[in-house]
């Protein structure tokens, strides 16, 4: 039996390689500054591989920030938690590049603008009220600001603090929008 992978086994690895490189390369130099020579290069692929295989820097750009999974109504409030606790501790790749590129490049804030949309109407339909879109939009835009303070401007005391304070903190200051 041969158990060597097939020709779309391989061409499915080379895909997830590079785009697993294009995460990397957005999350270091943001969408204008990473190239797809650094792309290749990082996925051990010649250049013309990346085109080939996501047709435009854009296009591999657009794939690689976006979120992995939908969230369920249901699942909101403990998806909150899990959020909040992964953007006080590290972020991936993927939601470096986002960030760094959201306030530079139409496409990557409107893929930061859909996404947040997206879990602002998720999180509203687990709230009553007349309010709901509005106080889940706080959140969301809460844990966005956490995020760009902790990570990205380095403010000191989000910065150097314990991230299991930082998220008893922010527990207790989100409780009453939930």
């Amino acid at each position: 039996m041969d158990a060597s992978p097939s020709r779309a086994e391989r061409r499915a690895a080379t895909a997830a390689r590079i785009l697993e490189a294009a995460q990397a390369e957005f999350g270091a130099h943001g969408a204008e500054g990473a190239t797809i020579r650094g792309i290749a290069r990082r996925a051990g692929v010649d250049p013309s591989l990346v085109l080939q295989h996501y047709g435009s820097k854009q296009g591999l750009f657009a794939l690689a920030v976006r979120p992995a999974a939908d969230l369920t109504a249901e699942g909101v409030p403990a998806h909150l938690a899990e959020v909040l606790e992964a953007r006080l501790t590290d972020l991936s790749p993927a939601t470096k590049a986002l960030m760094r590129s959201m306030l530079t490049s139409a496409e990557a804030a409107a893929v930061m603008r859909e996404y947040l949309q997206e879990r602002t109407e998720n999180l509203a339909r687990t709230f009553s009220g007349d309010d709901a879109e509005l106080r889940a939009a706080a959140i969301v835009s809460s844990i966005l600001g956490v995020t760009i303070a902790r990570h990205f401007l380095d403010l000191a005391p989000l910065k150097d603090a314990d991230e299991a304070r930082i998220a008893d903190l922010t527990a207790t200051w989100l409780a009453p929008l939930t």
